[in-house]
């Protein structure tokens, strides 16, 4: 692939283009975590209808990804200055919105407020997620080379998830808004300086007889359905981790640390899984990942009340294994689309989105209903409801790691250059 003389793969680069990832990732974990809990406290606030609302604009977040994939196919074909402008608008629209959704105005109903400016949040924080993966997409390259664009961008998201967490937790509203701005700032600047990285390379075309919808292409199909069952893997036990940790642990003070430990081992490991990218292919680097997940959480079962060090041990190599999940599958996407010479990389990096958002219902949506069918109940002691609790924070997920690994490794059969190095 050639690269305009300007611009080297260098680190430089590399950090230019994902420190976006840092302000998408830290806007997105309030929403989720402090959110809920902030609305709840306003006198009046009924938590059914306080769920209602949150599924609402959750459920319009993950439905319109398609079309702003569509949107941003359209942005980038006109040019990347176009494409920039508009993100920076974006930007805007998601630092006054984030800010807007923790005061509410005098006199408005709470609900009817988180009903008017969250969608407005979500909706630009999905859209500017689908400009950043897509402008990296469209550079193509070796599989190292992806493997290092997207570790970056996951990678800065990792920074991001880990300063939000310190945040919530102080509980300043001051310095999460003006956090996520200067984050943004600086994102859309470093994306700025990777104009023209494109320059000498004109962009695939779609050949004659190729598909040009993302579900014409098998190997589309198949990699999505990797990817769905990857991210609902690892998706329950974030779920179930507070649980766990209260019920089984009876350490909930230490949740925090154990977060920090699982998310800062994903981020250190992140060099070595791109070398195992240039040793050993995307795909099969991939594979090894899911079956250290598995590996770790053999001794789960084992864990009683107080262990914190064997348990933090867990969290630590289990967060080492995340970093292939961070570091592969996107290149895999990449690769994907320039092996078939389909341009749309805004359409697939929004059903990539919807598929990822997809993953957590369904986490939520088969996890806790498995759990009270199999007798838990949260604050529960039972030795028969604990044990049920572990069955699903660690068997269910080493399930369906293997159900991804096996499909993986069937993929690769069908399509070799998902193993190459080169």
């Amino acid at each position: 692939m050639l690269v305009h003389p300007k611009y080297k793969r260098t680190a430089a680069t590399h950090m230019a283009y994902g420190l976006l990832g840092a302000p998408l990732a830290f806007g997105s974990l309030p929403l989720y975590v402090a959110l809920p809990h902030h609305y709840a406290q306003y006198p009046g606030v009924a938590l059914p209808a306080l769920g209602a609302v949150l599924l609402a604009a959750r459920v319009l977040d993950a439905a319109i990804d398609p079309a702003v994939g569509r949107w941003t196919d359209a942005l980038l074909r006109h040019s990347e200055r176009r494409t920039w402008w508009v993100a920076c608008l974006i930007g805007l629209m998601l630092a006054g919105s984030f800010a807007a959704l923790w005061d509410v105005p005098a006199g408005m109903a709470p609900l009817w407020w988180l009903l008017a400016i969250l969608p407005l949040c979500t909706l630009s924080c999905s859209s500017l997620v689908i400009i950043h993966q897509a402008w990296g997409t469209r550079w193509g390259g070796s599989p190292v080379w992806r493997a290092h664009i997207a570790a970056w961008r996951e990678g800065a998201a990792l920074s991001g998830v880990m300063l939000a967490s310190g945040l919530i937790s102080m509980q300043s509203r001051v310095w999460l808004n003006a956090a996520l701005m200067i984050g943004l700032l600086l994102g859309l600047l470093g994306l700025r300086r990777t104009f023209g990285l494109q320059a000498e390379e004109a962009p695939p075309a779609i050949h004659h007889g190729q598909p040009s919808s993302p579900w014409r292409n098998p190997a589309f199909r198949r990699l999505i359905t990797v990817y769905l069952l990857n991210g609902m893997a690892a998706a329950i036990p974030a779920t179930l981790l507070p649980f766990f940790v209260a019920d089984r642990l009876q350490l909930p003070s230490m949740q925090g640390v154990f977060l920090l430990s699982y998310f800062g081992a994903a981020a250190l490991t992140l060099p070595l899984w791109i070398r195992m990218v240039a040793r050993q292919g995307l795909a099969p680097t991939w594979r090894l990942g899911m079956t250290c997940t598995v590996v770790a959480f053999v001794l789960t079962p084992l864990l009683q009340a107080g262990d914190a060090v064997p348990f933090l041990l867990i969290c630590v190599a289990s967060g080492g294994a995340l970093g292939a999940d961070l570091a592969v599958p996107g290149a895999l996407l990449t690769g994907l689309m320039r092996q078939t010479g389909n341009a749309q990389e805004g359409l697939h990096v929004g059903w990539w989105a919807f598929f990822g958002k997809l993953s957590l219902a369904l986490a939520a949506g088969t996890s806790l209903p498995l759990l009270q069918a199999w007798g838990y109940q949260s604050g529960s002691r039972d030795p028969a409801a604990l044990q049920a609790l572990v069955l699903a924070y660690a068997a269910l997920p080493c399930a369906l790691k293997l159900m991804a690994a096996l499909t993986l490794w069937w993929g690769e059969q069908q399509h070799p250059e998902w193993s190459t190095r080169t």
